[in-house]
């Protein structure tokens, strides 16, 4: 289903951003930069927040400690 007719971006285009970022993105600006674009009207920011949520499921609230993805949001961080 396109979600954003501006870029056309569908809701397996905004999954496959999350599931495929390294820094997880969490909002519609930081999904259009993984997708090589920008919001145009911004009437589908409010649909790509809810696939983001879903996508990234438990951690859309907030990671924690045993949390995945908050491990490895740590180790790109940590000095070599």
């Amino acid at each position: 289903m396109i979600v954003c007719s501006c870029n056309v971006l569908t809701d397996h285009d905004v999954r496959n951003a999350v599931n495929g970022a390294e820094d997880l993105p969490r909002n519609a600006k930081q999904i259009y930069g993984c997708l090589g674009c920008s919001a145009e009207c911004g009437r589908c920011a409010r649909t790509l927040k809810t696939i983001i949520d879903e996508a990234l499921g438990a951690c859309a609230k907030a990671c924690c400690a045993g949390c995945p993805h908050s491990a490895l949001h740590a180790d790109s961080h940590s000095p070599h």
